[in-house]
């Protein structure tokens, strides 16, 4: 199925006490290339997102955010300074003791010293954090390349009406072509009439030059070879790979059978359908560059 290398998909849910969301666009590049956000603290899930999505998403620059938000305090521990509190504690005996104070030391007392805590994060299960980011990004991802296959549609649509036109118009070339030999030999009798004056000349060199003239201008080959070229163009297009080097490579060996069609046109008629070949073969370049 044709896929194009425009696409969105986002989706987000709550577990194990994290929301987590995926966005993923895309814009067309000649290769893969990601660039994947994540939080501060989940680095180590950036190589697992690519290779994961790269199984799915063949071509085009790719941008994936992930955000994992955290409820209420689940992803903290309180950490206390042992040495801290110690040194609180007996600076607080020595008050005591040094000025005769009441002995009203207590835990709340010393907790009043904030420093004496600190909050860290706790160590994250990575393999368990992955396996709920794991689904969320599958979601976002079915949500990225069914865009992205609609988009497709439309463009294959689109091929197909641009490549039954050419076909068109090379069948108009192969049904002209030998037309231009009939003419050529009728004009050669005519100049050879006249420059004579209805003497006797060599009808047999009148049919070598036809034939040589005939040999120059034939593009039959070429019109066989086009339209094996637009038959595989088709095939490729209904086929369930990334399609998109493939036309790619295709639509320049269609140029190349155009421009020997061209370079042996002897036909004002020929020429013009030559040069509405190579505008639509254009045409054809630049939709084919929105293939993944």
């Amino acid at each position: 199925m044709i896929k194009s290398m425009t696409g969105y998909g986002r989706y987000e849910t709550v577990e194990a006490g994290k929301k987590i969301s995926v966005e993923i666009k895309s814009v067309n590049h000649r290769y893969s290339d990601y660039i994947i956000k994540v939080p501060k603290y989940f680095g180590f899930l950036e190589d697992r997102i690519r290779e994961y999505a790269s199984k799915f998403i063949f071509r085009g620059k790719v941008d994936i955010l992930v955000n994992i938000e955290s409820y209420g305090d689940a992803d903290k521990e309180i950490i206390l300074n042992e040495e801290l509190a110690k040194s609180y504690i007996e600076a607080l005996h020595k008050l005591r003791d040094d000025f005769n104070l009441a002995d009203d030391i207590s835990v709340s007392a010393v907790a009043r010293y904030a420093d004496i805590f600190k909050t860290e994060r706790k160590d994250e299960d990575q393999d368990a954090l992955w396996k709920s980011v794991e689904k969320v990004l599958k979601e976002a991802i079915l949500m990225f390349i069914s865009m992205r296959e609609r988009e497709g549609e439309r463009i294959k649509l689109d091929l197909i009406g641009r490549v039954e036109y050419m076909k068109a118009i090379a069948q108009m070339i192969d049904e002209r072509s030998p037309e231009t030999v009939k003419e050529y030999q009728s004009r050669l009798y005519a100049k050879i009439k006249e420059l004579l004056d209805d003497r006797q000349f060599d009808e047999n060199r009148i049919l070598t030059e036809v034939a040589i003239f005939a040999d120059k201008v034939a593009v039959n080959e070429e019109i066989v070879r086009l339209s094996s070229h637009f038959d595989e163009f088709y095939n490729i297009l209904n086929s369930n790979e990334p399609s998109g080097r493939k036309l790619d490579f295709l639509i320049q060996e269609i140029n190349r059978e155009v421009n020997t069609i061209g370079s042996k046109a002897n036909d004002i008629e020929i020429a013009k359908k030559v040069v509405e070949l190579k505008a639509e073969l254009e045409k054809l370049r630049e939709q084919v560059q929105n293939i993944e």
